[in-house]
This record gives structure tokens, C-alpha cells and sequence, in this order.
């Protein structure tokens, strides 16, 4: 009896978290601070004579046996919370429409709580033939059961793929973290040994290392979403609620650590360089720019979560307009280039400058093979 009691605490405890965790994000500037994504120092060339017809660009692309209308996903955000069913149900019919990708948010409320089920399993409603990935945390599958709580995970949302989420800075910060950490690698290479779809390991806002992408690959991972640092930080929410109930030391953790981790261009270009399976490029990624640089930089595809949460408490329509405005974006300057299609755009000439190129080439990474594509 006691141990169901604890049960239904713990369940209540993660649904009201993930309650907060919406609002901060929506009221609370959570944005990193004195870091940045480095994409202000990665420059697409300029083609005065782009030699091509904007109206004939192919942005489609085919990535984890699935196409892409065009090369973007919505990264997980949320679910679990009466909240986060209109959330998920209004991005899912964005992404139906315009035919691109998202994740749910952990689905750890749903397996504690079966009733909040509804809120996860709406989006594969909504988004019938569109990619979904599940999602899971690294302290979540490291339990007794988890092969059987992965494969509900998956079941709920009829996933194409299922995301492994990497966040010990959040867990570190969080006065309900779980830090235990140890033996992650090993339980990621039973479930890709066990599963027969794809294992996207993503981080959460500090980003991934080369030495950590290689591990992941060697433990059988489909792909890897960087999710680098200079976007939301997940020290920044923490500090908020630590702030609220007066955990001094949470508090002043979450404000140490706010731009701590790998800023998104260095991690995407690490990572790119060090494996061969598709990488998501995320954190900090808000505009159709900031898609080209990344794409051009070798990234699969682009992700992004904090612009469409504003939108997504209206409707889909608004969802649809705001990923409409970065397409266009997009295009346009795959136009500027003389792009023609996602592969050509992967062609064209990168110039990374700055702090970025600092950054990469003391750690021994290959800048110039950017520079000197097209000729």
C-alpha cells in the first residue's frame, strides 16, 4: 500500500514539474547568457550570380528512412500536463501539413501515470504519416523494467524512432535530480541491440563532445542530435524553481551554470566530423539562417523547440505560420547561394570565424575543408 501511495506522489511530483517547466519557459527570460550558438560566426557565401530559380528548390530530404518535405524537426518539449496536450496536439498538425518531424517531450509523467497518456498520444492522432520520436530519459532506462518501458513509450505515440535524452546539467541542478549516471552507455547499446528502430541519443542544451558522439556510435545509435549550448538553458529553468521554494544552494547552482556547455556550431561541427550517422543540429537554431549554416555545416537536419511553444498554446495554424516564416527563410537563402537542393546546399562554401573557429581548431577540428567546397 505504501509503496502504490509513493507511486501516485511520484507521479503527481513529475506532472506538477513538468507544469513549471512550461511556465518558466514561457515567462522567465531562460535564454543563455554571455555564451552564444556560434552561428554569427559561420558565413555562407554570398552568390551574386546564384544561376537558379527560387520557385525550383527542392527542400526535401531523406533522413532515418523517412522524407522530409523539408529538413526540419521540432524537438521534443513536452507532455504529461493537461497543458501539454494542447501543446502537442497543435505542433503535430503543423508538422502533418507541412510534412517535417517532431519529438514529445520525456514521457516518464505517462509510464508513472497511464492517464496522462492522452496527452502524448494525440500528436500521432494529429500527425498520422508525419516522423514522430519518442522520447526517454538516461535515468529512465538504466531501471529494472526498461525494455518494457521503452516499448510502451514507443507504443503510445506509434514512434518511428526513439530519443534518448542526455540531461545531467539539468539533473545536477535540479534539487529533484537523478545524478546517478553511471552504466548509461551500456543500457543505450542493450536497447539498440534489442530495438528494431532507430536510437537518436539528444542532448539538452549543452551540447555533445567528439569523444562522447564516438562512444554512441560504437554503442549502436542511428543518430545523434547535438543540441548545443547558446539557446533555452536548462540551468536557467532549474534556478526559477529553485528560486520559488527558496533552495539557496539549487538557486545559486542553476546561476553558476546558466551558459555552461558546448556552444551549438562547435558541437555540430565535432560531432559531424567524428561519426557517420545522420546529426540533428539544435540549440539556439530560430531562424531559416541559422537552418543553412547548420545544414551547410554537414547536420541531417535542424531543430528547434522554444520558437513554436508560444504558438502552440493558440492553435496549429499559428504553429504552421511560425514554421512557414523559417522555410521561407530558408529558402531564400539557399537561393543567395545557389542551392538548388539540400545536397548542393551541403556544397557550398563555409567561412567560420571568431570565438567558433578558435574553439575548434585548438581541439584539431578541419575548418578549411568548409571554406574551400564549390569551386
Amino acid at each position: 500500500m505504501a509503496q502504490k501511495l509513493n507511486r501516485k506522489s511520484q507521479a503527481k511530483q513529475t506532472e506538477e514539474r513538468k507544469t513549471e517547466h512550461i511556465r518558466i519557459c514561457l515567462e522567465e527570460d531562460v535564454k543563455a547568457k554571455k555564451i552564444t550558438t556560434g552561428f554569427e560566426d559561420a558565413f555562407l557565401m554570398h552568390r551574386a550570380l546564384p544561376e537558379i530559380n527560387q520557385k525550383d528548390i527542392d527542400m526535401s530530404t531523406q533522413v532515418f528512412n523517412h522524407r522530409f518535405s523539408a529538413p526540419l524537426i521540432i524537438t521534443g518539449i513536452t507532455g504529461g500536463t493537461e497543458k501539454a496536450f494542447k501543446i502537442n496536439a497543435s505542433i503535430a498538425e503543423a508538422v502533418e501539413e507541412l510534412g517535417i518531424g517532431m519529438g514529445v517531450g520525456s514521457q516518464r509523467a505517462a509510464l508513472e501515470n497511464p492517464k496522462l497518456e492522452r496527452t502524448y498520444s494525440i500528436v500521432r492522432k494529429k500527425a498520422p504519416t508525419a516522423f514522430i520520436l519518442a522520447n526517454m530519459g538516461a535515468p529512465q532506462i538504466k531501471r529494472e523494467n526498461c525494455l518494457s518501458q521503452v516499448k510502451k513509450a514507443v507504443d503510445m505515440v506509434n514512434a518511428d524512432a526513439l530519443a534518448i535524452h542526455l540531461n545531467p546539467l539539468q539533473e545536477a541542478v535540479q534539487l529533484e535530480g537523478e545524478t546517478d549516471y553511471s552504466g548509461v552507455l551500456q543500457k543505450i547499446r542493450e536497447l539498440a541491440s534489442s530495438l528494431d528502430l532507430p536510437i537518436i541519443v539528444k542532448e539538452t542544451g549543452a551540447g555533445i563532445s567528439a569523444e562522447d558522439a564516438k562512444k554512441l556510435v560504437e554503442a549502436g545509435v542511428s543518430g545523434i542530435d547535438v543540441a548545443g549550448a547558446g539557446g533555452t538553458s536548462w540551468a536557467a529553468v532549474e534556478y526559477y524553481r529553485a528560486k520559488q521554494r527558496g533552495d539557496i544552494f539549487s538557486e545559486e547552482l542553476g546561476r553558476d551554470l546558466w551558459d555552461w556547455g558546448i556552444p551549438t556550431v562547435v558541437t555540430l561541427v565535432e560531432v559531424v566530423q567524428s561519426i557517420n550517422v545522420p546529426v540533428i543540429a539544435s540549440g539556439g537554431v530560430r531562424t531559416g539562417s541559422d537552418v543553412a549554416k547548420a545544414l551547410a555545416l554537414d547536420a541531417a537536419l535542424a531543430g528547434f523547440a522554444a520558437p513554436v511553444l508560444g504558438p502552440s498554446l493558440k492553435d496549429g495554424e499559428e504553429v504552421r505560420r511560425r514554421l512557414e516564416l523559417v522555410i521561407r527563410q530558408l529558402r531564400t537563402v539557399m537561393f543567395l547561394v545557389g542551392a538548388s537542393s539540400i545536397d548542393k546546399l551541403k556544397n557550398v562554401p563555409v567561412i567560420v570565424t571568431g570565438r567558433t573557429a578558435e574553439w575548434l581548431q585548438i581541439r584539431g577540428f578541419n575548418l578549411e575543408t568548409y571554406a574551400g567546397r564549390g569551386g
